[in-house]
């Protein structure tokens, strides 16, 4: 897959790469100024730029934005909506809202490693209205009753 990125946002940054030849995803990184640093305070949000603007080749793809496991691990840092989706016909600066979910305080400086995005097929779906739905096994069942 191609895809198009707008670097005049980027602040100077790189573009994303991959960090191993089978990574899923591509870091992002803050487009901080230089020698910015943005500390977030236990329960506080913030709104990160990345530097980038994209455009894929192909309309059927959605890049998908995801925290990254050590900053939740390590510090208590999330991606404050769980996910983020970039449809394929956004065109703007792409920022990553963090939340310091953590005990402690949390600085982000320039070119740190926010969050990562993956790029996935889209499927459009024609919802077709009935009473009835097929019967399977787990029927209605829901939170926890499948087991631990």
């Amino acid at each position: 897959m191609e895809l198009k990125v707008k670097l005049k946002l980027s602040r100077g940054m790189e573009p994303p790469t991959y960090a191993t030849e089978n990574a899923a995803a591509v870091d992002l990184r803050a487009a901080l100024e230089e020698g910015e640093t943005l500390t977030l305070a236990p329960g506080e949000r913030v709104l990160i730029p990345t530097g980038l603007s994209i455009s894929p080749e192909d309309r059927s793809t959605v890049a998908v934005i995801a925290g990254r496991s050590g900053l939740g691990v390590k510090h208590g840092v999330s991606l404050s909506n769980g996910i983020g989706v970039i449809d394929a016909d956004y065109r703007g600066e792409i920022h990553v809202c963090l939340i310091n979910r953590g005990s402690e305080p949390f600085s982000v400086k320039r070119g740190d490693r926010i969050a990562q995005m993956m790029f996935l097929p889209i499927y459009h779906a024609s919802f077709l209205i009935c009473d009835e739905l097929d019967d399977t096994e787990r029927g209605c069942g829901g939170f926890g009753s499948t087991g631990i």
